[in-house]
């Protein structure tokens, strides 16, 4: 849905949980929301119904999405507040290399 009424849409369904994001909000976090998720993916023959969206954030949609899809997560913070992405700077000892590794 495209215009006008596809904004009034997506705003209807992120007012359903006042803006936040319903899987950090499981967690105990309050994040904004900024995406729209269709539970079952429209990709893969999920219906554009409000039943089967959701609202999430960045993170968390790009979480979902690679797990729907078969592709792994990279990204993100974990509840300790790091960087789940091995390869992150803040993941890599003095030498460079990611921690734990054998290089």
């Amino acid at each position: 849905m495209r215009g006008r009424a596809g904004q009034d849409q997506r705003k209807r369904r992120l007012a359903r949980t006042d803006g936040l994001c319903e899987r950090c909000e499981e967690k105990g976090f309050t994040v904004f929301a900024t995406v729209v998720d269709h539970i079952d993916p429209l990709a893969l023959g999920g219906s554009d119904d409000d039943s089967n969206t959701r609202n999430l954030c960045d993170d968390c949609h790009r979480d979902v999405t690679a797990e729907q899809f078969g592709h792994q997560a990279v990204g993100g913070c974990g509840a300790d507040g790091l960087p789940l992405d091995p390869s992150h700077p803040w993941n890599r000892g003095a030498s460079g290399t990611p921690q734990g590794s054998k290089v």
